[in-house]
């Protein structure tokens, strides 16, 4: 698997009705922190088939960020049956990426 491009249009088919947990990556092109966590999130996707990986564009995607409250970015989000059960600000190694989940 591949992480997922998440906007508006797609995000209820792809986060609220996944039968898998959904990370969330809120992140956007210009954020340094953002790109050096951008590598590790795939690398997640492709290992980690029980779950999904999904980024949302803060910049083209602002009232998804605003639905969540993000204030800043990288933020990690992840959801299980529609609901936020773990969240984090601020890029993470990959062990702490997957005690998340």
């Amino acid at each position: 698997m591949f992480a997922i491009n998440i906007n508006k249009e797609n995000f209820h088919e792809e986060v609220i009705n996944s039968d898998k947990p959904v990370l969330l990556d809120f992140w956007a092109s210009w954020c340094g922190p953002c790109r050096m966590v951008a590598p590790v999130l795939e690398e997640i996707a492709k290992e980690r088939s029980d779950i999904k990986v999904g980024k949302i564009n803060v910049d083209e995607q602002a009232e998804l960020a605003g639905q969540f409250g993000v204030a800043s970015i990288p933020t990690l989000v992840v959801m299980k049956g529609g609901k936020i059960v773990n969240q984090a600000i601020g890029a993470r190694p990959k062990d702490q990426i997957l005690e998340m989940l």
